[in-house]
Formats: C-alpha cells, structure tokens, sequence
C-alpha cells in the first residue's frame, strides 16, 4: 500500500503545470462539446495524432520534403549541414522536448527525434514555399501540396490546433541549420508570420516586431499577433468595464439604453474601447480558420496558468453582445463582422457555447 502511494504518475510529465510545459490535449469538456474542433484533418504535427492512417498522405511526403532541403542546402554550401547534424541537433533538445508536453509520450528516443525533424522541416519549408511569394523554392515549381489553395487552407488551420504542436524552440534550431539566401535576413518568426499573413493582413514591417518575441508554439505566436503584444509595446488591455464584461448586456439591449456601435481600427483584435456611450470594436472575419483558432485558442489559454488570457476574454465579451441573429446581423451591418460562415445564428451560437467553457479571473483581464 505504501509503495502505491509513493509511485509517480506514469499519464503526466513530471513537468506538467509548470511553465515549460506547453503543449496539451484539449480540456475534456471542451473536446465533448465539439469533438472534431482539436484534431488534424490533413496533417500530424508532434506526437498526440502521430501514425493516424488518415493522415498519412502528407506523413508520408515529409520524407520528400527533407530530401529536398538537404538537396538543396548541399548545394547552396558544400559545407552544408547533412542528415545527422540535424538529428544531433535536435537530439540534444529530448529532454526539453519531452517536457514541453503535458503527457508522458510513449515514444522511442530515435522515433521522436525523426518525427521533430521531419515535422519541424515540414513547417519550415511551408513557410518558405507558401510566404515568400518573391521568389519559387527550387525543389517545388509544380508542387500541389504548396501550391493547392485548399490544401494550404486546410495545413493553416491544422497548424493551429492545440494538440498538433512542436515546441516553437525546435523550428528555431531546424531553421539555423537550414538557413538559405530565399530567408534573406529573416527569422522564423517573420516566416511563420509572412506565411499566415495571409489571414492576417498584416504590413509586413509589424511582422518584424514579433521577430524577438517568446514565443511557445504556433498557436501561441498567431494569438500573440491578434492580441497585439509586441516587444517595448504596453501590453494592450481591454477597454471595458469590469461591471459590463461580466454582465454583458446583448447589442439589442444596449441600443435601447442609448450606446452606439462603431468599427475601430486596431493593430489588435482585442482594441474594444468604451468611450463616453460608445461601443468601439475591431473588425472580425469570422470562417472555418478563426473559428477554429478561437476554439483552440481558448482551450490553451484555459491550460496554460502562465499566459495572459486575452482571447478568453474577447470570447466571454462577444458571447455577451451577440445573444441572438439579430445582434450578430446588427454587427455586420455596422461593419464590425464579417460573417463567412453561415447563418447569423450560427454566429452567435459559436460564442455562446464556447463561452461557456472559459474559466478565469476577470481581474486577470
């Protein structure tokens, strides 16, 4: 009996709750309510959907896409780094890896150092192929896994799942060593940036004020752009009432005691000002990737005790305003959403039942 108690859990890293460890499986209640929303449809990216037979399609031409970028830095250096440096690299990282997921991975050293380096030369080359769009990688010209607008589509929204991450330290040490003259002077930071600019729509110099961020993961990176937080930059808050957020009346509601509704231009999504009787927000596109976004995005913030909880908030503020169709249709009219996703109530039903998952402390805001 003594020794049972003294066993220690073989399901959790020893690191998990701390801050190192970030990469988690969706929270329970979360996954029951929408159980497709945190699982890959094209693509597996670390090990929680590894070897799923549905996915192997794309597994399967990773092995292709690193030939190409060996093939390819080979010939930019004769010196270039071979197959085993970037095995050593990555290999050097195990520990840091391991811990950076909140279960204990039933994984072989040698299997879990192949499915980093593939993965992680997968994303990079992606980036490449699919954000600079100045120049055509040599290795890709009639690639339709890049080159496919649908299947980019799909590889964006399953790079931003929360239990289809790797740690954002080993895309750092796989584009050191497969660094190329098409990467200028760019950091991965910029061409992970440039590569979901095309949702962002952001001017590439704001890319750059990310280049020096800490960063996690992916998700981690799309929500500190849509967030706003940028190095020597105040961390931006939500411009809201305390008293309002937590009982957030609906758009019909506050037009009838006399607020107004106006778009707000903002480097950020989360800019909601409240300014003397009127409500500002930032345009949302909402569609089949932001929806995803905030479903796993939520879901991190909800795991992950040591990051701010910004988009938890957003959710929480329009689950309150949009209680029906009409105050979702009221806001596109007036040009702070852009429904692309199906019918009115459909929106407004999103932030409801997400809403209802989120958890924190609204001082924390």
């Amino acid at each position: 009996m003594e020794d049972r108690f003294k066993q220690e859990p073989t399901l959790l890293r020893p690191s998990a709750g701390t801050k190192y460890c970030t990469i988690f499986r969706a929270p329970k209640s979360q996954e029951e309510s929408n159980p497709n929303a945190y699982k890959p449809h094209i693509v597996s990216i670390g090990p929680y959907h590894h070897g799923k037979p549905q996915l192997q399609m794309i597994e399967q031409r990773k092995t292709r896409v690193f030939s190409i970028l060996l093939d390819r830095t080979s010939d930019d250096d004769d010196d270039g780094p071979g197959l085993d440096d970037y095995f050593t690299a990555v290999a050097s990282l195990e520990t840091d890896i391991r811990d950076s997921y909140s279960e204990d991975l039933n994984c072989e050293t040698a299997d879990l150092i192949e499915m980093m380096v593939l993965d992680a030369c997968f994303i990079i080359e992606l980036f490449r192929v699919g954000g600079i769009d100045t120049v055509m990688i040599p290795g890709y010209e009639d690639d339709p896994l890049f080159l496919t607008n649908w299947i980019v589509a799909a590889l964006m929204i399953d790079l931003l799942l929360i239990e289809n991450q790797i740690p954002f330290f080993v895309l750092q040490e796989i584009h050191k060593l497969s660094r190329s003259p098409y990467d200028g002077d760019r950091s991965i930071n910029e061409l992970a940036l440039m590569f979901f600019n095309r949702v962002l729509q952001r001017p590439e110099e704001h890319l750059r004020w990310y280049s020096v961020v800490a960063i996690t993961h992916l998700l981690d990176m799309f929500r500190l752009c849509l967030v706003g937080f940028a190095p020597n930059r105040p961390s931006p808050k939500v411009k809201v009432d305390e008293e309002l957020l937590q009982l957030m009346p609906s758009v019909n509601h506050l037009l009838l005691v006399g607020i107004k509704f106006e778009p707000r231009k903002s480097e950020n999504l989360i800019g909601v000002v409240f300014d003397h009787g009127v409500l500002r927000i930032p345009p949302l596109t909402i569609d089949l990737l932001t929806t995803s976004f905030f479903l796993n995005c939520v879901a991190y913030e909800q795991s992950y005790h040591y990051c701010d909880k910004h988009i938890s908030s957003y959710v929480v503020l329009m689950s309150g305003l949009m209680g029906n169709a009409a105050d979702a249709a009221f806001l596109s009219q007036c040009g702070m959403l852009m429904n692309l996703l199906g019918p009115e109530k459909d929106v407004a039903r999103f932030f409801c039942d997400l809403a209802k998952d989120v958890q924190f402390n609204f001082k924390e805001c």
